[in-house]
């Protein structure tokens, strides 16, 4: 009996430790920028390769950030961390075409996710997700969710963050990406090893396109205007 109750004191004071420890991580990392993820760790032992560049929201061009809003997450300025209609409907779909995984994460839960956690579907690292995606939206705000998003998404093999994006796929810096160039980036980050852009698919191609499109619709939105722009 008393080795049971040893056992749970054990274990309670852990869970305490592990928990402030974590918080006190989130916290950090609004001002500090993350050292390295564990999806980062994982293409590095596989043999992926791992470069990356962090470089602060400022010095990305507005036509990046605009890119990927467009492409992932229109409603970014909006929510609270779920778009919980575009979650709906990822599970139809998936319930009628189970060979076939559609997501409806945000730009927030997929920060969540590239910082925290590992890749994969299960249901706790989806419970891990959503609790980090809370903390993260009440603790670093939209700005800050967005940078790091940039900096820490896999934009190729072996390739993470936009800087190095924009390094090795158009030879200049984030701050000079045009929107055609931003767009074509953004089109890849679905599936950033499986779509090119150097030779550029049809596929990248198209979407690319459709992007472009999106940005010019969302780009006199006050609230996106609140977040992408340069001139603060």
């Amino acid at each position: 009996m008393k080795s049971i109750k040893w056992i749970w004191r054990f274990f309670k004071r852990l869970f305490i430790v592990l928990f402030i420890l974590q918080l006190a991580y989130i916290v950090a990392l609004k001002w500090i920028n993350p050292p390295i993820t564990i999806t980062q760790i994982v293409s590095w032992m596989n043999g992926e390769g791992l470069t990356k560049e962090y470089v602060p929201l400022k010095d990305i061009s507005e036509e990046a950030k605009l890119a990927v809003i467009a492409s992932e997450d229109q409603l970014f300025p909006d929510h609270s961390g779920f778009d919980w209609r575009s979650i709906q409907k990822a599970i139809e779909y998936n319930k009628k075409k189970p060979g076939r995984v559609r997501g409806g994460s945000t730009i927030s839960q997929q920060t969540a996710k590239n910082v925290f956690l590992w890749q994969g579907r299960s249901w706790i690292r989806k419970g891990l997700e959503t609790y980090f995606t809370f903390m993260i939206e009440r603790i670093w705000g939209k700005q800050r969710i967005l940078e790091i998003y940039l900096n820490v998404a896999e934009m190729g093999r072996g390739i993470f963050g936009i800087e190095e994006a924009a390094q090795r796929y158009f030879n200049k810096p984030a701050r000079d990406l045009t929107a055609r160039e931003a767009a074509a980036i953004a089109a890849i980050l679905p599936s950033p090893k499986k779509y090119q852009i150097k030779p550029m698919s049809s596929y990248v191609s198209s979407r690319s396109k459709k992007i472009l499109q999106q940005m010019n619709f969302l780009r006199p939105d006050r609230d996106i205007q609140a977040i992408i722009s340069n001139k603060q």
